[in-house]
C-alpha cells in the first residue's frame, strides 16, 4: 500500500480518483502542529528552539494518519508548494515518524498529468524551505507575544500587535495624517473651445510664456479670460507619435489582488476565498474540475507548454496577426519565489463562458480575470496613433490631445490601458485635421474654479500594491493582514476606503515611540529579505533570530520601565525597595525584585479604624472601578471587604431583632441584618426577590422598557417586568407580583386566575 498525504479533504478525494484508487489518499487539514496559543513557547535561553504541541482538535488526525502510515510501504507528502506547506509536511514527517519511509511531492494545479508528474518526480523535504518559514513562525510570535501585552499596559485591555500587521497599520494611520494636515489651494482651470471648418474640439490652459501655469485665484482667472476671449487663436505645434503598449504578465497573488479588488469591488479576503476555491475546484457530473493553478505565487514565469497552448487558442480565435514575433516571457521580482508558475488557467477550452454554468457570479469574475488576462498576457502589442496639439493665444497655450487605435494587439481580450498623456491635456474624442499656423475661431471660453485634492485613503488594492511597493510581509499575507486590521477594529470600512479608529492612532504611536526600529519599513522589508536567504541556504534561522532579539528585549524592558520611579517605601515581603508605576487605574507600588516576588499595594494606602470581622486586622481604603471601599490588608489569605459609610437604620430584623444597616448594591440601597444577613427592601415599591428574599431594583432594559431585577446579581438571576411582591401564589406557586396600576396583586403566571384585590399602596 502507498499513501498520499495532502492539505485539503476535497482534494484527497479528486486526486484518489485520478489514480484509480492504486493510492489511497488522506489530508492533514492543514497544520498537524504549532506554537502553543496561550504561552510564548519559544525557548528564548536554548538557542530560541520553538515547542511545537499538537493540538487537541488534531489527535484524532493524527491516529488516523499513523494508522494508515503503519499499513503503506511509501507515504507521499503533496502539501502545498511553497514555504508554508514544505513545513506542514516536515510536521508530519516528524508527528508521523516518517523519515527514510517518505518523499516530498508538488504540484501546480489539480489535474491527473500533474499528479502522476509529481509521483514520477519525488524528492526529499527543503530543510531551507521549512528553516525559513520557523524563522518566520518564531519571530512573528516573539515580537506578537511580547508587544501585545506591553500594548494593553500602556493603553488598554485586548489590543494586539504583529511585526508585520503593525506596520501595515503605520501606513493607514500615516496616510490618515496626510489627509488630515491637507490643506486645500484654490487653483482654476480655463478651457477654450475652437473651431475650424465648423468643426469644434476643446483644450485646456497650460502655459503661459511657454512655462507651465494654472491661474490661482479668480482675479488672475478673469484677467486671463479678458485676453483670451479678445485674442487670436491659431494652431501650434502638433505632435503624432506610434506608441505601443506591451500586455501586463500573468497574475501573482498580489496583483490579483488588485485587480479584482478594482474591478469586481472585492476585498482582498474575499479574492483569496474564491481563489482558494477555484484552484480546489468543483465535482461535477463530468467529473471533478480544477480551474487555475495554484494560487499563492510571487512569480510571471509561465511554463512552456502552457505558453504553446495559449499561442494556439490565440493563433485560433484572433489570427496570427496577434501572435507576437516573439513568445513573451516576463521577468519576475528579485524577490520572488520562483517554485511555481504565475496563476494561470489549467484548461483554456474551459472558457469563462462554459464555466459561468458552473460559477457563482463572484467565482466567475474571479475566473474571468483570471483566464483573460493570462491569453492578453502572451499576445502581440497593442498599436496607436497619439496626436497632441497646442493652441496660442498670445502669451497663452491651451493643449488638447487624442488617440487612435491602428490595431488592437492583447486589448481585444484584456483592455487595461492606462491614460500616459499630460493631466494638464484634455483628451477629445474627435480632433479636426489641423495644419501649424492655421487661425482658429474661438467660440468659448470658460473658467471653472477648483482645489487641489488630499491624498485618497488606502483601498484594499491600493494598500496590497504599497505593502508589495515597500517590501512589507509576503503576497500570501496581504489578505490576512487586511482581515485581521479590520476583525480587531483597528480599521473600517467608508465605501471602499480603508480609514483607521481613534485606537490604531494610540497604538501607532505608542508602538513608534518605544520600537523605532519594528515599525520602520525598511527594516521591516529588509527582514523579509534575511527570511528569502534562509530559503536561499544563505544564513541559519536561529542566527537571525539572535540578531534581532537581545536588541528587542532590551527595548522592551526599557518602554515597560518608562515612568516608574524607584522608591524609598521597602516591600513588607522580601524588603526591597518598591517602584512607583502607573496602571490603568493610576499609579501604585510594585516589589523591584520581581518576578521573584509579587507584591504589590496602592500607594499612600489609608489605615482605616474599621476591625476585619474575619481575621481582625485593621482594614485599609482602597479605590476600585465604583470608587473607594474597606479591604483587609491580608489579602489574598483574606479577602474580606466592606462599603464605605454603612448608616444604621432604626428598623430591626423581624427574624432575630439585630440592628439593620442600610447596605447599597448593584440596583441600588437595601437593609441587611448584621448578625443573621436577612435582607429588607428600604420601600416596598422596590420589591422583593421570591427567589432568594433581597430587595428588588427597578431598571432600565436597552429598549427603554421598565424591569425589575435581584440586588445579589450575578448570584441571583432573578428578572421581573412586574414588581415582585416575594411572595408564592397559594393555587400554582408561582410569584405574585404588583398590578400596574399598584391596587391589586396578581399571580405572574398568565394562566393562573389567582388575583388579591384592593392593596394599600
Amino acid at each position: 500500500m502507498q499513501l498520499i498525504i495532502v492539505e485539503s479533504p476535497s482534494k484527497a478525494k479528486t486526486i484518489e480518483k485520478y489514480l484509480g484508487g492504486k493510492i489511497k489518499v488522506d489530508a492533514s487539514g492543514g497544520h498537524v502542529r504549532d506554537l502553543p496559543e496561550k504561552r510564548l513557547g519559544v525557548n528564548v535561553s536554548d538557542n530560541f528552539e520553538p515547542n511545537y504541541v499538537i493540538t487537541a482538535d488534531k489527535r484524532a488526525c493524527i491516529k488516523r494518519l499513523q494508522d494508515k502510515c503503519d499499513k503503506s510501504e511509501k507515504v507521499y507528502l503533496a502539501t502545498d508548494p511553497d514555504r508554508e506547506g514544505e513545513a506542514i509536511s516536515w510536521h508530519l514527517q516528524e508527528v508521523l515518524n516518517l523519515k527514510g519511509k517518505s518523499q516530498r511531492i508538488v504540484f501546480n494545479e489539480i489535474s491527473e498529468k500533474a499528479v502522476k508528474n509529481a509521483l514520477a518526480n519525488p524528492r526529499d523535504i527543503n530543510y531551507n524551505l521549512v528553516d525559513s518559514q520557523q524563522a518566520r513562525r518564531v519571530l512573528d510570535r516573539l515580537v506578537g507575544y511580547k508587544l501585545s501585552p506591553f500594548l494593553c499596559k500602556k493603553i488598554k485591555d485586548g489590543l494586539s500587535a504583529g511585526r508585520v500587521q503593525s506596520v501595515a497599520l503605520r501606513l493607514v494611520v500615516e496616510k490618515e495624517r496626510e489627509i488630515q494636515a491637507f490643506i486645500p489651494k484654490e487653483y482654476w482651470n480655463i478651457y477654450g473651445e475652437f473651431s475650424t471648418n465648423k468643426q469644434t474640439f476643446k483644450a485646456l490652459l497650460t502655459e503661459k510664456s511657454g512655462q507651465k501655469f494654472r491661474p490661482s485665484c479668480e482675479k488672475e482667472a478673469q484677467e486671463v479670460y479678458d485676453k483670451v476671449v479678445k485674442g487670436q487663436a491659431k494652431v501650434g505645434e502638433i505632435k503624432k507619435t506610434l506608441t505601443k503598449a506591451h500586455a501586463l504578465p500573468p497574475f501573482t497573488t498580489s496583483t490579483l489582488q488588485q485587480d479584482a479588488s478594482a474591478k469586481l469591488g472585492l476585498s482582498s479576503p474575499q479574492v483569496m476565498s474564491i481563489a482558494q476555491y477555484l484552484y480546489e475546484g468543483v465535482d461535477t457530473p463530468q467529473g471533478h474540475i480544477a480551474f487555475v493553478t495554484y494560487i499563492r505565487t510571487d512569480s510571471v514565469r509561465v511554463a512552456k507548454e502552457a505558453q504553446d497552448e495559449a499561442l494556439a487558442y490565440i493563433k485560433n480565435k484572433y489570427g496570427d496577426k496577434y501572435i507576437p514575433a516573439k513568445p513573451n516571457v516576463y521577468k519576475s521580482k528579485k524577490s520572488a519565489q520562483d517554485a511555481h508558475e504565475a496563476i494561470r488557467p489549467i484548461d483554456l477550452s474551459l472558457t469563462p463562458q462554459e464555466a459561468k454554468k458552473l460559477l457563482d457570479k463572484n467565482h466567475y469574475g474571479v475566473y474571468k480575470l483570471i483566464y483573460e488576462r493570462f491569453i492578453a498576457s502572451q499576445m502581440a502589442e497593442a498599436q496607436y496613433e497619439q496626436v497632441n496639439i497646442a493652441v496660442d493665444v498670445d502669451e497663452y497655450t491651451f493643449k488638447t490631445s487624442g488617440r487612435t487605435v491602428l490595431f488592437k494587439g492583447f486589448t481585444a481580450v484584456y483592455d487595461d490601458y492606462t491614460k500616459t498623456v499630460d493631466d494638464d491635456i484634455v483628451v477629445a474624442k474627435n480632433i479636426p485635421v489641423l495644419t501649424e499656423g492655421e487661425n482658429l475661431k474661438t467660440e468659448k471660453i470658460e473658467k471653472e474654479q477648483m482645489f487641489t485634492k488630499p491624498p485618497v485613503r488606502y483601498t484594499d488594492a491600493t494598500l496590497v500594491k504599497a505593502m508589495e511597493d515597500k517590501g512589507i510581509g509576503r503576497p500570501s499575507t496581504y489578505s490576512s493582514i487586511i482581515a485581521v486590521l479590520s476583525k480587531r477594529k483597528y480599521t473600517k470600512k467608508e465605501n471602499r476606503y480603508i480609514v483607521p479608529t481613534p485606537i490604531a492612532f494610540e497604538m501607532t504611536d505608542v508602538l513608534i515611540k518605544y520600537f523605532p526600529e519594528v515599525m520602520d519599513v525598511s527594516f521591516t522589508a529588509n527582514m523579509e529579505d534575511q527570511l528569502d536567504d534562509i530559503e536561499n541556504g544563505g544564513k541559519d534561522w536561529h542566527q537571525l533570530i539572535a540578531d534581532f532579539y537581545p536588541g528587542f528585549s532590551e527595548q522592551l524592558k526599557s518602554a515597560l520601565a518608562d515612568g516608574d520611579e524607584v522608591t524609598d517605601i521597602k516591600c513588607d515581603k522580601c524588603g526591597a525597595p518598591m517602584v512607583r508605576k502607573k496602571g490603568k487605574f493610576g499609579k501604585f507600588l510594585a516589589c523591584s525584585n520581581y518576578p521573584q516576588c509579587s507584591n504589590i499595594k496602592s500607594e499612600n494606602e489609608e489605615v482605616s479604624d474599621v476591625v476585619c470581622d474575619k481575621c481582625g486586622a485593621l482594614m485599609v481604603y482602597k479605590t476600585g472601578k465604583y470608587g473607594k471601599f474597606l479591604a483587609c490588608p491580608n489579602y489574598p489569605k483574606c479577602s474580606n471587604i466592606k462599603a464605605l459609610n454603612e448608616e444604621i437604620a432604626t428598623e430591626k430584623c423581624e427574624k432575630c431583632g439585630g440592628s439593620m444597616t442600610i447596605k447599597t448594591g448593584k440596583f441600588g440601597k437595601y437593609l441587611q441584618c448584621e448578625n443573621c444577613q436577612n435582607t429588607k427592601s428600604i420601600t416596598e415599591k422596590m420589591g422583593v426577590c421570591p427567589e432568594c428574599g433581597r430587595p428588588t431594583q427597578k431598571m432600565t432594559s436597552k429598549s427603554g422598557k421598565t424591569f425589575y431585577g435581584c440586588s445579589g446579581y450575578p448570584d441571583c438571576k432573578f428578572m421581573s417586568w412586574d414588581l415582585p411582591t416575594g411572595e408564592k401564589c397559594p393555587k400554582c406557586s408561582n410569584y405574585l407580583v404588583v398590578t400596574k396600576d399598584g391596587k391589586n396583586i396578581r399571580c405572574s403566571n398568565k394562566d393562573c386566575d389567582y388575583t388579591l384585590e384592593n392593596v394599600k399602596n
